[in-house]
Parts: structure tokens; C-alpha cells; sequence
């Protein structure tokens, strides 16, 4: 969002004075103005954080990527790739990346600002040899990346306890999301302010209308003006006999003709329910996250449940898995790590599982393809390996064999005559 001319240079004149500097001024009027949107609430990405679908959607986000274990890998040429466990940066991406928090929570932190606000930002600490010793979240709210106009490098201004700081680019690890210049990605609160707005404000409609409302259950209609006292004792006993669960269905005894009319819930109005379900699954859609994800069955069954799982996998979380990847080798590994074949990846094998019956019979044909040993089963399973003879060898079906082999074999003599046998060909 771009501000008005006159808005600019009134930030810019309000930051002579010092206490702001003209990006930061610039940052927060221009938060400040685009929260108001037509349904008539605030819509920030903290205000969006207390609206229960777009929690739930950031939650299942940040958690899923925080709980998939990350390695480090060689890929040698002409070899397969192992885990590295000695390498500097495996023990930062697998266990502890700071002094103050674990690998799952400072990914958790990291991912729940990037699927937010469309970025996340760490500190990258390097010892004498180069190599990444520290990484420390930093709020999205005070870190700005721009582009130096005097050697027209990337750089980040970051705000720590009242001072700003500029940090070169290889000091921050920025995993931006979709963005118009490939520096900085777009917030998804702000791109659809109108529709989270929307869901925000049904809700708080519903709130006040329980909290603030005129929540009768019934009206009491009474023929002519009661006097003072007998108003005092009939709203007494009313109140007395019949308020409160424990006096659900008593009768009441109603005097000089009073009747009761009970008075509907409104609420239970379908075309409400219905809007607020269709807000709930366009912020759904906005997320790429299913609905059963957020406890939303309405359209989920036992069949597709685990289908809808897997594309979860593939299409909300590879690419934001592969982001998080090539900024790690980008950022976190050196140009000579990465020229000896040095990678991070994420391992999803365990998102990709399907039920128990179908994970063993694909196991199986691995096997009896020759894919696997019995050793690598057992490895997937958890379970140690084994030392006898075999154990590690491939095993395929005994009726295949290459196509070398099948054209090299010297074809056997066809039968002649009718006696049925079969001479076989002299070498």
C-alpha cells in the first residue's frame, strides 16, 4: 500500500524530531492506515491472530513444519546422500539453534510469521572460521529490508531496545513469501483484509450479541399497569423460580391475566450459520489448509480424509518446505559446503505415511523388486538391524532378469515331429 504524498512528508517532518527514523514513522502509519477496511473492525495480523480460523490455520502451519525432522546431507558425486551429524550446522537445524530455545520452536516462531505476514527473519551469528554458530529470531515488526542506494546491496534495518541497526544480508536469514520483488513477500492479512474483516466482525457480532444483546427468553404481557409492589413481588418470584437450570420447566403462576409469550433465538437464522461457514473456508483456501485440519468435517469422510492428508503434504507444505530449504543452503551453508555437495532437507516420510496395511505392502514390493534390504525395512520401522548372512542383501523374483542377460541366453530348440521332445541346443 502506497501513502499519499502529504502523509510522507508529514513522517518525514515528524521523524526530524528524532524519535522515529523515516522508514520506521513510514511503517507504522502506513500499519496503522490500512487496518480499516469496509465491515468496520481493525484488521491487523494481531488483531487476525484472535479470529479462531486464522489461529487454527497458522497453527497447523507452524507446528507441522516445526515437528518434520531436518538434516544435513552430502551428496557426493556419483553417490547417495548421507546425513552429516559432525557438520557445524547440523546440531543448530536438528537440536538448538540459539542459547534460548530448541529447533522446534524457533522453526515454529519462524514459520508463524512467515505464514502471518508473508516474512520471517533470524540473526546469524558466525565465529572466526566462518562457520554458524548462533541463529536468533527477530519479530517481523522490527525488521525492514532495503536496498542501499550507495552500493545497492540488499540490507536490514532492525530496531533492538530503541536503537536501529543496518545488518548486510548475509547477517539475516529472511525466508520471504510470495512478494512483487523478490525481497520482501506480501502480508496474506493485508492482501485480504476484506474477508478475514468479514469473519472477524460475525463474530463479534455473535459476541455482543450474547454479551450486550437483549437475551430474553420470553415477554410477559399484562392487561393493565401493576402497582409498585406487586411489580417488586412478581419480578422477585420470577426471578426466584424462574431463572436459573435448576428451574427449567417449572410453572409459573401468572396473576390478572399476565400471559408469557416466549421469544425465538434469531441466531438460529440458517443464512448467518451458512455465512460464517463460507468465511471459514475461504480462510481455509487462503491458508491452503483442509477444513477437517481445523475440526471442519462437514464435507470429510473416512475415505477422504487421508487423500486430502497427503495433498496437504504435497501442495501446502512442499512449497514452503522448499523455501525454507534453499534459503538454509543459501544462507546458512557456505559457497564451499554447497560446491562438496552439502544440503539441508526437510524429511517428510512421516507425513506421507498411510495406514499401517498399505505402508507394509509398499514396503513389500520395494523389497521384492530388489529397492530395499531387509536391514533398510527394518530401519524405516524403527527396529535394529540384523547381522546374519542376507541380511542386507536385494532380493527380485526369480522370473525377472535384465534385458541383457534375456538376449545373451541361447534360445532352447523348438520341439519337431510329433513325439513331443525337446533337444536341447549343443554349445
Amino acid at each position: 500500500m502506497k501513502l499519499p504524498k502529504f502523509i510522507t512528508n508529514l513522517a518525514l517532518k515528524v521523524a526530524a524530531s528524532g524519535a522515529y527514523t523515516p522508514d520506521e514513522l513510514y511503517t507504522r502509519m502506513e500499519r496503522s492506515i490500512f487496518g480499516h477496511v469496509h465491515s468496520g473492525v481493525h484488521v491487523t495480523e494481531e488483531t487476525a491472530m484472535r479470529f479462531i480460523t486464522v489461529y487454527s490455520c497458522v497453527r497447523v502451519l507452524a507446528e507441522t513444519l516445526a515437528s518434520l525432522p531436518l538434516f544435513v546431507y552430502k551428496s557426493p558425486t556419483g553417490g547417495n546422500a548421507d546425513v552429516v551429524p559432525d557438520h557445524p550446522l547440523y546440531e543448530l537445524l536438528y537440536d538448538q539453534p540459539n542459547d534460548e530455545m530448541d529447533t522446534a520452536t524457533w522453526r515454529e516462531t519462524q514459520m508463524g510469521q512467515l505464514v502471518l505476514s508473508g516474512n520471517c527473519y533470524s540473526v546469524i551469528t558466525l565465529n572466526g572460521r566462518g562457520n554458524v554458530v548462533d541463529i536468533y529470531p527477530v519479530p517481523w515488526t522490527h525488521c525492514q529490508p532495503f536496498r542501499d542506494p550507495a552500493d545497492m546491496k540488499i540490507k536490514y534495518r532492525i530496531t533492538d531496545r530503541g536503537q536501529s541497526l543496518i545488518y548486510p544480508a548475509e547477517k539475516v536469514f529472511h525466508v520471504p513469501g510470495l512478494g512483487f520483488d523478490g525481497i520482501m513477500g506480501y502480508s496474506p492479512i493485508r492482501m485480504t483484509a476484506e474477508s478475514i474483516g468479514l469473519g472477524i466482525a460475525a463474530e463479534e457480532f455473535a459476541a455482543r450479541f450474547y454479551g450486550q444483546g437483549m437475551n430474553m427468553g420470553g415477554v410477559v404481557e399484562v392487561q393493565s399497569e401493576m402497582s409498585d409492589t406487586a411489580f417488586e413481588r412478581f419480578k422477585n418470584d420470577l426471578e426466584e423460580r424462574g431463572a436459573g437450570m435448576h428451574n427449567s420447566w417449572k410453572p409459573l403462576i401468572l396473576e390478572n391475566g399476565a400471559k408469557f409469550n416466549r421469544i425465538p433465538m434469531p441466531l438460529t437464522d440458517a443464512q448467518f450459520v451458512e455465512s460464517r461457514q463460507m468465511n471459514r473456508d475461504d480462510i481455509c483456501g487462503l491458508f491452503r489448509v483442509p477444513p477437517h485440519m481445523i475440526a471442519n468435517l462437514d464435507r470429510s469422510t473416512n475415505n477422504n480424509i487421508e487423500q486430502q492428508s497427503l495433498e496437504f503434504v504435497k501442495y501446502t507444505m512442499l512449497p514452503y518446505l522448499v523455501k525454507w530449504e534453499k534459503r538454509i543452503s543459501m544462507k546458512l551453508l557456505s559457497a564451499k559446503d554447497r560446491q562438496q555437495g552439502y544440503y539441508a532437507k526437510f524429511n517428510v516420510e512421516g507425513l506421507l505415511r498411510g495406514d499401517y496395511l498399505s505402508r507394509q505392502q509398499g514396503l513389500a514390493v520395494q523389497r521384492q523388486n530388489g529397492v530395499i534390504s531387509a536391514n533398510d525395512w527394518r530401519k524405516l520401522e524403527e527396529m535394529n538391524s540384523r547381522s546374519e548372512p542376507g541380511a542386507d542383501a536385494l532380493l527380485v523374483n526369480g522370473n525377472m532378469i535384465s534385458v541383457d542377460n534375456a538376449a545373451a541366453a541361447s534360445p532352447k530348440q523348438q520341439p519337431t515331429g510329433g513325439g513331443g521332445e525337446q533337444n536341447a541346443e549343443k554349445p
